[in-house]
């Protein structure tokens, strides 16, 4: 069974419609997703003004620049990946791994670039949906 639903539209002064996403559910077809941590940031003027460690924190002590990790399915967070990270990308990386579309911001269908929400050290993660379809009835 197939199930379309828009994430969000607007109509401009000539009556075009642009979609801002759409997600095409099919059941059991759900892809693997892939996580890559593409950059990391640190922002110390602002670890100063806010933190009790000041720029002694230094950028995220979990992750690295280039590290993988594959979503499996049924939310579960992939193994090393930061729990916080995990809560702030999970909904994007299952909106692709249902099949969901963000262009025409991105030049590839299936793919997005998220980020954690720690202001001071954010990481940034591309997340792009593998071709192997898991198997969802297990």
């Amino acid at each position: 069974m197939n199930s379309s639903f828009l994430i969000g539209g607007f109509r401009d002064e000539d009556s075009v419609n642009y979609e801002l996403g759409r997600i095409d559910i099919a059941k059991d077809m759900a892809k693997r997703v892939k996580i890559t941590v593409l950059k990391k940031d640190f922002h110390p003027e602002l670890a100063e003004r806010f933190l009790t460690d000041g720029e002694a924190v230094g950028a995220c002590p979990i992750l690295e620049t280039g590290d993988e990790f594959i979503f499996e399915g049924n939310a579960k967070m992939p193994e090393g990946l930061c729990p916080w990270a995990w809560i702030d990308i999970y909904q994007s990386v299952s909106a692709v791994s249902s099949g969901s579309s963000y262009t025409p911001w991105n030049k590839c269908e299936g793919q997005t670039v998220v980020c954690c929400t720690d202001g001071i050290r954010p990481v940034i993660f591309g997340i792009q949906a593998m071709d192997d379809i898991l198997d969802t009835e297990t």
